[in-house]
C-alpha cells in the first residue's frame, strides 16, 4: 500500500478515537468503562475502525456508523456526547454522495436521517414518554441533526455535479480535438492529392494530343505523370504511416509521436517548381529577408499555401508563368503569390483551396487575403506569425 493511503486511513480512525473518548467523559458512561480508561479507549477505537475504509467502501462503512450510533444510544449516551460519530457519518455520506450517483446520494441521505435520529428519539420516548418530544430544546437540537446530515448531502452533490460537469467538458474537448484532427487531415490530403492530379491530368492531356505529331514530348509526358503519382504516393505513404504511428502511441513521451509537419517545407519548393514547370508553369520563387530555419507548423503551413496556389495558376490562370515571394520579417513569414491569368482562383465556386488555404492561416493567428489583381491575374497573400524563439 502507497504510504500516504496509510497515512489516511491510520489518521482517520485516530482522530475520531480521540474525539471520542474527549467527548464521552462529558456524560455518565457505562461503569465498565468509566472505571477502566484503558477499556474505554479500546472500545473508541473499535467503534472509530471502519473509518479506515470509508473511501473504498463507504455504503458498508456508513452502515456500520449507523449502527454504532444505535449502540450509543441505547448505551445511553446523549446525542451532544456522540458527535465525533455524526460528523463522521457526515463525511462519509458526503463522500458517497460525490463519488457514486445521484439515487445512492438520495438512499444515503435517507437512511443516515433515519439512522441517526430514530435511535434518539427511541430511547427518549422509552424512558420519558412521548411528552419529551414536545420540549423545544429536543426539537431544535432534532432539526439541527436533520439539517447538518441535509447539508452533507448538498456538499456530496455539489462535488459529484463538479465533477460530472468537468467530465462533460473533456469529453466535448475531445469531441473537438477529433473533429480538428479530421479537418487537418482533410486539409493535408487535398493539398497533398490536388496538385499532383491537376498536373497529372494537364500531362495527359498534353501527351495525348502530341501522342502521334510529337512522340518524345509525348514520352515526356508520360514521364511527368510517372514522376508525379510516384512521389504522390511516397507522400501520401508517410503521411498514413506517420498517422498509423500516431494513433499506435509509439515512442516514449509526447514529443516522440510523429506530426504531418514531417511531410513537407518549403524545402520541397524545388521540388514544386520543376513538377509545375513540368505541366506548362514556370515557377518564380525570390526569398527576401534572412533564410533560415522555420518552426514546423509554420514552414508546413507556409508550403501548403504556396502549393496550393500554384496549383490553382495551373489549373485556372492559363499562363505560363507565376511569381511566388517570400519574406522573412522579424515577427512574422509573408508569402505572396501572383499570376497575370484570367483573375480567378480556386473557391470561388464549389473548390476547397482558398477556403482551406484560410483556414491554415486562421489556425496560426496570421492574416489571408486572395483577390484579383486591379491590372489583371490574381494575388493570394499571407502572414505567418513566428513565435518569439524563432524571431
Amino acid at each position: 500500500m502507497h504510504p500516504g493511503n496509510v497515512i489516511r486511513t491510520v489518521s482517520a480512525p485516530a482522530a475520531l478515537t480521540l474525539a471520542l473518548t474527549a467527548s464521552h467523559p462529558s456524560g455518565r458512561p457505562p461503569d465498565a468503562l468509566a472505571r477502566n480508561p484503558f477499556v474505554l479507549l479500546a472500545a473508541m477505537a473499535v467503534l472509530a475502525l471502519p473509518l479506515g475504509w470509508a473511501r473504498t467502501r463507504p455504503r458498508p462503512v456508513l452502515l456500520v456508523l449507523l449502527a454504532e450510533i444505535s449502540v450509543c444510544a441505547a448505551a445511553g449516551l446523549r446525542l451532544e456526547q456522540a458527535w465525533p460519530l455524526l460528523l463522521s457519518a457526515g463525511l462519509v455520506l458526503s463522500h458517497l454522495t460525490a463519488t457514486r450517483g445521484r439515487r445512492d446520494g438520495l438512499v444515503a441521505m435517507a437512511v443516515t436521517l433515519l439512522g441517526v435520529e430514530i435511535p434518539w428519539i427511541t430511547v427518549l420516548v422509552r424512558e420519558r414518554g412521548w411528552e419529551r418530544m414536545l420540549v423545544p430544546g429536543f426539537l431544535g437540537l432534532a432539526v439541527l441533526v436533520a439539517l447538518s446530515i441535509m447539508a452533507a448531502w448538498l456538499a456530496g452533490t455539489s462535488l459529484r455535479q463538479q465533477r460530472e460537469y468537468g467530465e462533460a467538458l473533456r469529453a466535448h474537448e475531445a469531441a473537438r480535438a477529433v473533429t480538428e484532427e479530421r479537418l487537418r487531415i482533410a486539409r493535408e490530403l487535398h493539398d497533398m492529392v490536388a496538385h499532383s492530379v491537376g498536373v497529372i491530368a494537364i500531362q495527359a492531356g498534353a501527351g495525348h494530343r502530341v501522342l502521334r505529331a510529337s512522340p518524345d514530348q509525348a514520352e515526356g509526358a508520360l514521364r511527368t505523370i510517372e514522376d508525379t503519382s510516384r512521389q504522390t504516393l511516397r507522400d501520401l505513404r508517410g503521411m498514413l504511416d506517420i498517422m498509423r504511428r500516431a494513433d499506435t502511441g509509439h515512442g516514449t513521451g509526447r514529443d516522440d509521436v510523429p506530426r504531418a509537419d514531417e511531410l513537407a517545407g518549403l524545402d520541397g519548393l524545388d521540388r514544386l517548381a520543376a513538377t509545375t514547370r513540368a505541366a506548362g508553369v514556370e515557377v518564380d520563387v525570390r526569398w527576401h529577408g534572412v533564410r533560415g530555419p522555420l518552426p514546423p507548423t509554420v514552414d508546413h503551413a507556409a508550403f501548403r499555401i504556396v502549393q496550393e496556389s500554384v496549383t490553382n495558376v495551373v489549373r485556372h490562370a492559363g499562363v505560363g508563368r507565376c511569381r511566388v515571394a517570400i519574406e522573412r520579417r522579424p515577427d512574422a513569414l509573408a508569402l505572396e503569390i501572383t499570376d497575370g491569368g484570367r483573375g480567378g482562383g480556386a473557391g470561388d465556386g464549389e473548390g476547397h483551396g482558398i477556403p482551406g488555404m484560410r483556414e491554415r492561416v486562421a489556425l496560426l493567428g496570421g492574416r489571408f487575403s486572395a483577390g484579383p489583381c486591379p491590372g489583371g491575374g490574381f494575388r493570394v497573400s499571407a502572414s505567418l506569425p513566428l513565435p518569439g524563439e524563432a524571431r
